[in-house]
């Protein structure tokens, strides 16, 4: 499976779900690749945040090789599903992809831990360390339910 995680910039929110989903589906032997872009092209080419990459060492997954970049209308057909952090996400994702939006493959990243709410991830950009620590955590925990919900529909098959 290949997943695309979608944020504004590409330096907070979707490197760290691509990071740790990446790791969580590694070691639960999921052959998954996951990566991560932005609506817009403001950070093209960094690193994420310094306190992203902070607190994923902290938690055993590396993620400072990973670059920002911008979404474009090819990952609609080049990814299985693309999560979007928030709505404004999902509006401009809409807009990028054109006639290659496919609804079925997109969908925003908190619908895995509740289906049917429209919940945003917060951007943790303009606050301190408390706010990324708690976009980490929910994060992690959506990660989770993403392998948990992949994992039972498979055992159902």
């Amino acid at each position: 499976m290949k997943i695309l995680m979608v944020c504004l910039g590409n330096i907070c929110r979707s490197p760290l779900a691509e990071g740790i989903l990446q790791h969580k589906a590694s070691r639960a032997g999921l052959n998954w690749t996951v990566e991560s872009a932005g609506t817009n092209g403001y950070h093209n080419g960094e690193a994420p945040h310094h306190i992203c990459q902070k607190l994923s060492k902290a938690n055993g997954i590396d993620i400072s090789n990973q670059r920002s970049r911008q979404i474009n209308k090819n990952d609609f057909a080049s990814y299985d599903v693309l999560y979007a952090m928030a709505g404004d996400v999902m509006r401009d994702m809409t807009k990028i992809a054109g006639d290659k939006f496919e609804a079925s493959n997109t969908k925003l990243f908190l619908e895995e831990l509740k289906p049917g709410h429209q919940m945003d991830v917060p951007d943790p950009w303009y606050g301190g360390e408390d706010g990324f620590i708690e976009v980490y955590e929910l994060i992690e925990k959506n990660c989770d339910k993403i392998i948990e919900n992949y994992l039972n529909k498979t055992a159902a098959l």
